[in-house]
């Protein structure tokens, strides 16, 4: 399981290792040598960055997904789970001592 969420995280990483910076140095080269307009530019980086920011999006959900799947198979007691004995057991134990 542990794997599945190493894959995930990973797989994550390169989906969005492109930085908006990095997308603009290669617009930047692209107009330098004349294959690009600035217009062209312009729209080439917005659409990449927004498709980064899409994937970074989707591979967030995938990992908060397949962490919960592990969390609920794994059968961990929640917080709301361990603060209801303990106050369970406060209340016992306030009981016997009355």
């Amino acid at each position: 399981m542990i794997d599945m969420i190493k894959k995930a995280f990973y797989t994550g990483l390169g989906a969005v290792a492109l930085t908006k910076e990095k997308i603009e140095e290669l617009a930047d080269e692209l107009v330098e040598k004349g294959k690009l307009s600035e217009s062209e530019v312009k729209k080439f980086v917005d659409d990449l960055f927004e498709k980064s920011e899409s994937a970074k999006e989707q591979v967030k959900k995938h990992v908060e997904k397949i962490t919960e799947d592990t969390l609920k198979k794994m059968k961990l007691v929640s917080k709301d789970d361990l603060d209801a004995l303990e106050k369970r057991l406060t209340d016992k134990i306030k009981k016997k001592t009355v």
